[in-house]
């Protein structure tokens, strides 16, 4: 009788717990049986195993053989584990020497033929594996994912036979560690393409500056969409660390883009009939939502009123935390969300109220039950509310191309985003104790505020977002304090506060 033990880990979430897979050859009529609180794709695992050692050339053990995953009260799920269940079999049945497992972990999941397909989240544990000072053995599809793991030494194998004659020392595994990211361009479109609408290209620059959440509001066709896809190109590329936590995230869907464009800014646009557990996480897996796919960049919410009540109402305390939890009954797993919400609304159902030709057949109690879709609570906690007029074609021909690009605006978001670096964090996410530094109002920007809060009904939560908003425009203007002319801009930014849009005719 035999044990041999080889190391692997699970998936939860950004978490990879590490997991030893205990096999076990004893007498007895043969039988492969696998415990640890494995799911159904883990148990599944024994019939795979038998055909990839079968086709490869090895003896299938005779007798009972046990399959432990421990520790045996963490859940495990997917064909992860296949690979280190194929080897503890081939140590415990001797036909591979021991001792070549130790200071290993190994990943994969095996096709019947033998072969390595690629599994979700090699990432997250290759960040673990570095800390714990082991090597990592992949699938080929996952070594460069690996390999960004700074410290990780990772080598790629394409089969289990790979595998078994790299360890023996022939060739098949080839332990390197991966470079620095490379640096890569923002794809996204320039902003000298919008015509007209300076006052949402405005909007859209202060709230890139100091990462502002952003609700324009206008009819079908004035351009929203269009201004939300250019915001990635108004933000600076993501630096290594940030673009380490992204990739990591998206390891643990089946959309991770290729190493070269992972210091781009997420650009997440989910469609408004997307369920809460796309959105916020979660589901039958614990996989991250839209939210924490965006982490670090940009979720547009087009049709804002037209998501789930529940799904806009989960998103108040990412929007103020920078993180979500999802707990089920078995399991609960954290998530980073730290997200630039850009939303996109109509001003009625119909979409064209205050339209001057007078399209909108809205009743005001149509229009009041749309906008009771977004609550209190939420819009408090958007900074700007703009709108974003419908403009006619005349204005459209006559208007020349805007000779200020995405690269112009970049430019004096990147020097505003510096100021606030040296104050400790963007203007959107610092607290109040450090707002009220960076932000000192004097007697007149006091009375003004005070009179805004009075006639507009802004909550203390509202006041500060006021002023976040214009510290970020005095950074902007490369101004040490903030006066009354940025603060009246502040809050000319609060547009559903002053009053909801009403059709006339």
């Amino acid at each position: 009788m035999t044990l041999a033990t080889v190391l692997t880990r699970a998936q939860f979430g950004l978490d990879a717990p590490l997991v030893r897979v205990e096999v076990h050859c004893g007498a007895g009529l043969p039988q492969l049986s696998v415990v640890g609180l494995a799911e159904v794709a883990v148990r599944e695992s024994r019939d795979r195993v038998r055909a990839a050692l079968a086709h490869c050339g090895y003896e299938f053990p005779a007798g009972r053989i046990t399959v432990n995953l421990a520790p045996a009260d963490l859940p495990k799920e997917g064909g992860r584990f296949d690979l280190a269940i194929a080897l503890g079999i081939l140590a415990a049945s001797e036909q591979q020497p021991f001792g070549t497992l130790d200071g290993i972990e190994f990943y994969g999941e095996l096709s019947l033929s033998g072969e390595l397909r690629p599994v979700r989240g090699a990432l997250a544990a290759a960040v673990h594996a570095v800390r714990d000072s082991r090597r990592l053995v992949v699938p080929l599809s996952n070594a460069d994912e690996a390999r960004v793991a700074r410290g990780a030494s990772v080598a790629g194998a394409a089969s289990l036979t790979s595998v078994c004659n790299g360890l023996r020392g022939g060739a098949g595994l080839d332990f390197a560690c991966g470079g620095a990211l490379p640096d890569c361009a923002q794809a996204a479109p320039d902003l000298a393409e919008v015509r007209g609408q300076a006052a949402a290209r405005r909007a859209l620059e202060v709230a890139a500056a100091g990462g502002h959440s952003l609700l324009m509001i206008g009819p079908p066709g004035s351009g929203k969409s269009m201004l939300a896809q250019r915001l990635p190109g108004l933000l600076p590329a993501l630096d290594d660390h940030e673009a380490l936590e992204c990739a990591m995230l998206h390891s643990l869907g089946r959309d991770l883009p290729p190493v070269t464009e992972w210091r781009r800014r997420p650009f997440r646009a989910p469609h408004h009939g997307a369920s809460a557990a796309a959105v916020i996480g979660g589901g039958g897996r614990l996989n991250p939502g839209e939210i924490s796919l965006a982490h670090h960049g940009v979720l547009f919410l087009d049709e804002l009123p037209e998501f789930h009540r529940d799904v806009l109402e989960a998103l108040r305390e990412p929007l103020e935390t920078g993180s979500v939890s999802v707990a089920r009954a078995a399991w609960r797993g954290h998530f980073p969300a730290r997200f630039q919400l850009i939303a996109a609304m109509n001003p009625c159902p119909c979409g064209y109220a205050g339209d001057p030709n007078g399209r909108c057949r809205c009743t005001p109690p149509q229009i009041r039950r749309y906008l009771a879709k977004l609550s209190g609570p939420l819009l408090d906690r958007v900074d700007m509310h703009v709108e974003v007029p419908r403009l006619p074609y005349e204005s459209l021909r006559t208007t020349a191309r805007s000779p200020e690009g995405s690269v112009a605006v970049a430019a004096r978001v990147a020097k505003a985003r510096e100021r606030q670096c040296e104050r400790g964090a963007l203007n959107a996410r610092i607290d109040a104790a450090a707002l009220e530094r960076a932000c000192a109002l004097g007697v007149r920007e006091h009375g003004l505020l005070e009179n805004a809060s009075r006639r507009l009904g802004l909550s203390a939560r509202a006041c500060h977002r006021v002023q976040r908003v214009a510290r970020s425009i005095a950074d902007l203007n490369g101004q040490e304090g903030v006066g009354v002319t940025e603060l009246s801009e502040a809050i000319g930014y609060r547009r559903l506060d002053r009053e909801p849009p009403i059709a006339t005719g």
